[in-house]
């Protein structure tokens, strides 16, 4: 399978694509802030909210793990999108694959 950018022969992405992806999804830093907020927001809500209105407090330790597996969710499914983004971006117009390409 070539590299999805460059269509160079590798097995996954070329190191210059991959380090030019690591470059531009570096200006998407803030993508973190709201999957974080939302994985605490529900570990709140499942964790806090559980014991108040009478159920086991059991369920309000499953809260945080509720609370993290959305947060990783919400991770995995970002980092996706922003790799589907990059590749419908264009090359640069100077754009030379490394040696041996």
């Amino acid at each position: 399978m070539p590299c999805p950018r460059c269509a160079a022969d590798t097995p996954s992405w070329c190191v210059d694509c991959e380090r030019q992806f690591d470059t531009w999804v570096r200006q998407h830093a803030s993508d973190i802030l709201w999957q974080t907020g939302t994985g605490a927001l529900i570990a709140m809500i499942v964790g806090l909210g559980a014991p108040l209105i009478g159920l086991s407090p059991i369920l309000g330790i499953a809260g945080v793990l509720v609370g993290f597996t959305t947060f990783l969710g919400l991770r995995g499914w970002g980092n996706a999108r922003r790799r589907r983004q990059f590749l419908t971006d264009s090359l640069p117009r100077a754009y030379l694959p490394g040696p041996g390409r």
